[in-house]
């Protein structure tokens, strides 16, 4: 029997084309996908499907149609779109859905992101273990399902995409800004001119400096990975050649943004974290917010001053789609630059966190350099990471050089000491890795205990 555990992970499906991922691989998961659903009553007479810019993506996504129409499942076929527009169509449709991507890998590779109608995420938890066993079993005698007669029916999205989030956002009455957008030859390119431009509906008083707006699954000019530093030199560049007022960086599905000021500085994650809680709980005062346990303190502490609860999550998207389920939260951010919305299925979209940014910065006459100042309270290091042999010994270790200290285990080891200095350790799921996150009140208190940890995780 084929195994699939090296191509199916924790949330999604991703692996090397056509090494651990091919026609066939996708036609078992579309026929297992389908049987999963039907068999947890959630109902699979239709799904929608679409792809990035990826060039195996079209091939893939036909296969994983016909296996959804050999269980049964007609399937409503968007095309090229955003991870976020497939989950718009999910939410809209309401239907289950499957999106081809592999998000900020690099070209060799391809994937699927599952979900239930309403955008709910399928991850190992919620189904996608079943989805593996089963492809296995396909795998093993795929003739036997037979085929059915191809029920596909294609339509375009992108324009209703467009007006749901121009509904959730208006920047029509904002000041004139110079924007300088690099799509890193990703589906940004598609949706950018569709939701900021004039594409499709009325302009606005954005000017828009594309960059890298070509689509191509090569990746030619860089990774469509913003949180890399390297692949955010051309944007600071161009931010500043252009004197414009923001940039903005999608990665490669474009359901990620990341942000920089009109000096071509970062602005981290955390700041956009926060200052989009504030204008949620303008409108939703009270609310629940969720931000992930290593964002700035800074997060938890505006959303109080703006009148709302903070929830701490564990990162990732399953843990944070959860909570907020759980809670009914109005938004969640976290520091790898997902951000997820009540008004948008719970689901996460890098525009529209870009376009509140954007609503923000036009809103007033301050550079966004002094305007996210009030958002970026604190010094933090970043996620650094160290390859060790035994990553519980070392946690350990480091345990035990802070006895003062408050610790607690939600995910990994957060270690709060007494003048307001935190960090956070945790093993990656994946890799020989342990991950490290310090904050401190200053720049200076923050390196010196980075280099502190380090010394002990290296050592």
């Amino acid at each position: 029997m084929t195994d699939l555990s090296q191509l199916v992970k924790a949330y999604d499906v991703r692996g090397v084309v056509p090494d651990q991922l091919d026609e066939t691989v996708a036609r078992a998961l579309g026929t297992a996908f389908v049987e999963m659903l039907r068999e947890a009553g959630d109902g699979a007479e239709k799904i929608v499907i679409g792809h990035d810019m990826r060039e195996t993506g079209p091939a893939l996504a036909a296969a994983f149609a016909k296996g959804a129409n050999s269980a049964g499942a007609a399937v409503v076929h968007i095309g090229l779109a955003s991870t976020d527009e497939l989950y718009y169509a999910s939410g809209a449709l309401g239907l289950p859905g499957a999106m081809f991507t592999a998000s900020h890998n690099p070209a060799q590779y391809n994937g699927i992101k599952l979900c239930r109608a309403g955008a709910r995420p399928v991850g190992q938890d919620s189904g996608l273990a079943i989805v593996r066993m089963r492809a296995e079993e396909l795998l093993g005698d795929l003739d036997a399902v037979g085929e059915m007669p191809p029920r596909v029916e294609h339509i375009g999205l992108l324009d209703g995409y467009a007006q749901h989030l121009r509904s959730l956002v208006d920047l029509s009455g904002i000041r004139p800004l110079k924007v300088v957008v690099d799509a890193g030859n990703g589906m940004g390119g598609y949706t950018v001119p569709a939701v900021l431009g004039d594409q499709l509906l009325a302009p606005l008083p954005l000017e828009i400096v594309p960059m890298y707006f070509e689509l191509d699954g090569s990746f030619p000019n860089h990774e469509a990975n913003p949180l890399d530093p390297a692949n955010l030199v051309d944007l600071q560049a161009a931010v500043r050649e252009h004197g414009a007022d923001i940039g903005l960086a999608f990665d490669g599905d474009a359901d990620r943004c990341f942000v920089v000021d009109e000096n071509g500085d970062p602005v981290s994650p955390s700041a956009i974290t926060a200052l989009v809680a504030r204008r949620e709980l303008a409108k939703y005062p009270g609310a629940t917010v969720i931000h992930n346990l290593i964002t700035s303190a800074a997060v938890p502490e505006i959303i109080k001053e703006s009148g709302g609860q903070p929830v701490r999550s564990r990162v990732g998207h399953s843990f944070i789609k959860a909570e907020m389920a759980r809670t009914n939260a109005i938004f969640g951010g976290e520091h790898s630059a997902h951000y997820y919305f009540r008004d948008f299925w719970f689901a996460d979209t890098g525009m529209l966190a870009a376009m509140h940014v954007l609503a923000a910065l036009g809103g007033q006459d301050e550079p966004l350099s002094r305007f996210a100042a009030e958002y970026e309270r604190y010094s933090a290091s970043g996620e650094i990471n160290s390859t060790v042999a035994d990553a519980p010994a070392k946690i350990a270790e480091v345990r035990a050089a802070y006895p003062d200290a408050t610790f607690d285990d939600l995910d990994g080891m957060t270690v709060h000491l007494a003048d307001g200095a935190w960090f956070n350790l945790r093993a990656s799921n994946t890799e020989p890795l342990l991950r490290l996150n310090v904050e401190a009140p200053k720049p200076d208190r923050m390196a010196a205990l980075r280099d502190e940890v380090l010394a002990i995780v290296r050592g």
